[in-house]
C-alpha cells in the first residue's frame, strides 16, 4: 500500500491545530521535534492528569486528506493541521490499517501504527457539528472513529510533503485499530 504525504504540522504549544512547515523531524521513539506532544510519556493534557507515567502511543499523528473532502460535503472546512495532525497523507486508507503496521515515510522515517485517534468536544469548539462527523455509530451502532491514526517513531528522520508513506503489514491474525 503506497501514498503520499502532503503536509506536515507542528505545535509546540498544546494548541488544537498546528501550523504547517515545509519539514518536520521525526525523532526515535519520542515524536515529532519541537511537537508539545513529543516524549516517552503521554503528553496530551487529560492523558497526563490521569497517569503520566503512561507510554506516549500518540506520538504522531496521521490524518488521510479524503477527510477533509468528506467533511466539506457536510459543510466544513477544514485544512491541513486544523485537527492537530502531524502528517497529513493521500492515497493511502489509513483507518483500514492493522495495529502494529510500520510506515515508511520518505528516505529515512518509520513510524509503527498505535491506534486511532479518539476525537473529543475540542473538534466542535474548532467547528460546531464537526466532531459528528468524525466520530458517530454505524447501522450496527457501532462507533466509527475517522478523525486519523497514532503512531510512535520507530526510525527517526526528516518528513516533507511530496514524500512517499509505505505501508508494511504485520504478520497475521491481524489486530484491527481501536482508540488510544
Amino acid at each position: 500500500m503506497l501514498g503520499t504525504v502532503t503536509s506536515v504540522s507542528k505545535s509546540a504549544t498544546h494548541e488544537f491545530s498546528k501550523d504547517t512547515h515545509t519539514s518536520i523531524r521525526l525523532l526515535t521513539g519520542l515524536g515529532v521535534e519541537g511537537d508539545a506532544h513529543a516524549g516517552i510519556t503521554v503528553k496530551h493534557r487529560s492523558r497526563v492528569a490521569r497517569d503520566p507515567s503512561q507510554p506516549n502511543l500518540r506520538q504522531v499523528h496521521l490524518i488521510h486528506a479524503e477527510l477533509f473532502d468528506e467533511v466539506a460535503a457536510a459543510g466544513h472546512t477544514v485544512r491541513p493541521g486544523d485537527l492537530g495532525e502531524n502528517i497529513t497523507t493521500t492515497g493511502i486508507d489509513l483507518l483500514g490499517l492493522p495495529t502494529g503496521t510500520l510506515l515508511h515515510i520518505g528516505d529515512e522515517a518509520v513510524v509503527e501504527v498505535t491506534g486511532l485517534r479518539n476525537p473529543c468536544t475540542q473538534i466542535d469548539g474548532f467547528q460546531a457539528g464537526l466532531l459528528k462527523e468524525v466520530v458517530h455509530r454505524d447501522g450496527d451502532g457501532n462507533v466509527v472513529r475517522k478523525a486519523g491514526i497514532m503512531s510512535v517513531v520507530v526510525a527517526g528522520g526528516e518528513v516533507r510533503p511530496g514524500d512517499q508513506v509505505r505501508a508494511v503489514l504485520p504478520a497475521e491474525p491481524h489486530r484491527p485499530l481501536e482508540r488510544v
